[in-house]
């Protein structure tokens, strides 16, 4: 972790006109108009989290100066193939979603007069990897990056993909998910970034919250630009392996 955050502040000291020519980031919003993805405690569709969120990064990715490529901000792009095809030419893909968890875990409440639910036991951001991401090591070194920033930023990590995932870097909430197709349909180093657990109901509220939301995407947008900008660190090591 020493070495990531050394990294990011190297980054940050270097004056702008000693930087190489700027890095393009592909921002991808998950889901879209058809498939809204997860529903949040409050009925609130995952995909305008998504998009959201990726707006306020795109526009955070510029103030660092580097270039960004939107995928998929209308929400039309329906095939998954589609979305890493979309990006083609950029130097980097970070597909934006928001989590939430199985219906074992799911207890009912209601709010504004309609029955939803809620969960009390996840928690948190996660970043995601593909072991069959043809770039794997700018793909570990950007999400192990972008994650020492959040949580130096005072963000929490989910605990809970352990249960399911092989850590990358357990301590800042890097996991292994080989098999997603925005992660390993594609030629560029590239992450899936869930942002928080939009079933649950503090944390709903706080994803929507500008303020936050802007603190986050700074950091997220921090870590890519350390990441591609300041190519000649290593990155941590890992586990290698599946789902």
């Amino acid at each position: 972790m020493k070495i990531l955050l050394s990294m990011a502040v190297l980054f940050l000291a270097l004056p702008a006109l000693s930087l190489a020519a700027a890095p393009l980031v592909a921002v991808d919003v998950g889901h879209g108009i058809q498939d809204g993805g997860a529903i949040s405690a409050r009925g609130r569709h995952e995909f305008e989290f998504n998009r959201e969120f990726a707006g306020r990064l795109a526009d955070t990715l510029r103030q660092h100066d580097l270039g960004v490529r939107e995928v998929n901000f209308d929400g039309r792009i329906a095939s998954l193939p589609a979305r890493p095809e979309a990006a083609a030419g950029s130097d980097f893909f970070i597909s934006i979603h928001h989590d939430s968890i199985g219906e074992a875990w799911l207890l009912p409440w209601e709010w504004e007069g309609q029955p939803q639910t809620h969960t009390e036991v996840k928690r948190g951001y996660g970043i995601f990897v593909s072991a069959q991401n043809p770039d794997l090591a700018t793909s570990l070194r950007c999400a192990s990056t972008i994650g020492a920033l959040l949580r130096r930023a005072g963000f929490e990590p989910s605990t809970w993909h352990a249960r399911k995932h092989v850590a990358a870097d357990a301590q800042n909430g890097v996991w292994y998910y080989d098999n997603l197709v925005v992660l390993y349909r594609t030629t560029l180093p590239a992450v899936l970034f869930e942002a928080g657990v939009i079933k649950h109901k503090e944390e709903e509220m706080e994803l929507r919250d500008p303020e936050r939301q802007a603190r986050m995407a700074d950091t997220v947008a921090t870590g890519i630009a350390a990441c591609l900008f300041v190519r000649d660190v290593p990155p941590t090591t890992g586990v290698q392996g599946g789902k």
